[in-house]
């Protein structure tokens, strides 16, 4: 068993979407800024309420996936389709956008800690113009792993062959992408080794504590980029810190295709685009 090598190290990009919620854009900032076949990821976290209470009203999406996982907090989801969905502490809500959707998140408090992600997951262009569909998935029914002295892994989509038990996050049907989502938690003084299939793209992303890489300590708000040599990604608390370290893990079979992006639409040539706009300002681009 082999480790994968830290590549490189990138500071989040602070920034605002939606009405003026502010997060930071830990893919998706740059075009040299994706993971093919993660486009964007966005970490929210805040206990002041003028940084999220704007929330995303009604906005459209074509050609991609967004998956979104709370961490603490509540939001609800509304979509065309007539789709409500209640997003609570430890859930996740999966939208497939395809063709079309026109959908709104908003949080479901005043005050209090809102903290959470959003991964905006690329479809192959065979996929993209599939109908729209969304799930619910309640923090219960996802599968976590307990590790040493408090830790754990929670998986949020994809298989980590985990002991003598494999973890299997919620099925997707993803043939082309595989991507693999995890929430995994270190405690200090423990190491940690995931498996990852050869054939993924994988990164993590630093949120609470500090990753040691290679005698670096790798603070919140950074993603942590790794080769494609090797079997696992190791992970571990800067040592002495008497901390934990806590991550999300995205890995994801590259798509190779070529992305054409204009805001919340992503197609794989302009022409799509032009096409995107249109459907989307004569009214008929959830139809």
């Amino acid at each position: 068993m082999s480790h994968r090598a830290i590549t490189r190290i990138l500071p989040a990009q602070a920034t605002q979407d939606g009405a003026g919620v502010r997060l930071l854009r830990a893919l998706g900032q740059q075009r040299q800024c994706r993971m093919d076949p993660f486009l964007m990821l966005d970490a929210f976290s805040s206990d002041d309420p003028d940084d999220y209470i704007a929330g995303f009203p009604p906005h459209p999406h074509r050609g991609f996936e967004t998956v979104t996982y709370i961490v603490d907090g509540h939001m609800r989801h509304r979509d065309h389709l007539g789709n409500e969905g209640d997003l609570r502490a430890g859930g996740v809500q999966w939208m497939t956008a395809g063709r079309g959707i026109i959908h709104e998140e908003m949080p479901q408090q005043e005050n209090g800690l809102l903290r959470g992600f959003q991964i905006w997951l690329n479809l192959p262009a065979a996929d993209k113009m599939q109908p729209a569909h969304y799930r619910d998935i309640p923090a219960e029914t996802l599968a976590v792993a307990e590790l040493p002295e408090g830790g754990f892994i929670k998986l949020i989509a994809g298989i980590i062959p985990w002991t003598s038990c494999p973890l299997q996050g919620p099925g997707q049907g993803h043939v082309a992408t595989q991507p693999l989502i995890a929430d995994i938690r270190v405690m200090p003084d423990q190491t940690v080794a995931i498996p990852v299939p050869s054939t993924h793209q994988a990164l993590l992303y630093v949120f609470e504590g500090q990753f040691d890489a290679n005698g670096q300590a790798v603070v919140p708000g950074h993603t942590v980029w790794f080769g494609d040599q090797g079997d696992t990604l190791q992970i571990q608390p800067t040592p002495g810190s008497g901390e934990s370290v806590r991550v999300l893990l995205l890995a994801g079979k590259p798509l190779n295709e070529p992305i054409a992006q204009y805001g919340p639409f992503v197609m794989n040539t302009p022409e799509e685009i032009e096409q995107a706009l249109r459907d989307y300002r004569d009214g008929v681009l959830a139809q």
